[in-house]
């Protein structure tokens, strides 16, 4: 459970207005014992069931106890390494692909570019060419 900034905050101003500015100090060191205690508490039981477990169990961690945990850990320990491998690869192949992407791009503006050049060249050669040729006399009876 994550509290940012905000939530604390909302949190120390709620604790002001239902206990009062002069309530708060004992409050907060009564909160903290509680924490330091139930700390206590989930410590002692975490040694106790490491010495019970024997040292094949010395690295037990209580979070581990999760099933989550428990099947990434032991079902897929040796499966993550390859894991990581395919997520290592699959990202460089996902920026390949990006660079590649911007490079179509830039491809794409310039054939855009030279489509506008070559439609201005063949208007001017148009009218330079209409041009020449309503300028010149023709006689079709001289032949």
């Amino acid at each position: 459970m994550d509290l940012g900034f905000g939530e604390i905050a909302m949190l120390l101003v709620l604790g002001v207005v239902m206990f009062g500015p002069e309530k708060i100090p004992p409050l907060a060191r009564k909160a903290a014992r509680v924490v330091h205690f139930l700390r206590g508490i989930a410590n002692d039981a975490q040694n106790q069931l490491r010495s019970e477990l024997g040292p094949e169990y010395a690295d037990l961690e209580l979070r581990d106890l999760n099933p989550r945990v428990f099947v990434k850990k032991h079902l897929l320990g040796s499966l993550q390494e390859d894991l990581d491998d395919i997520k290592t690869d699959l990202e460089g192949i996902k920026d390949d692909l990006a660079a590649e992407g911007r490079d179509l791009k830039e491809i794409e503006n310039a054939i855009r570019n030279t489509e506008g050049a070559i439609e201005r060249t063949e208007d001017a050669m148009d009218e330079t060419v209409g041009n020449y040729w309503t300028s010149a006399p023709f006689d079709v009876e001289a032949t």
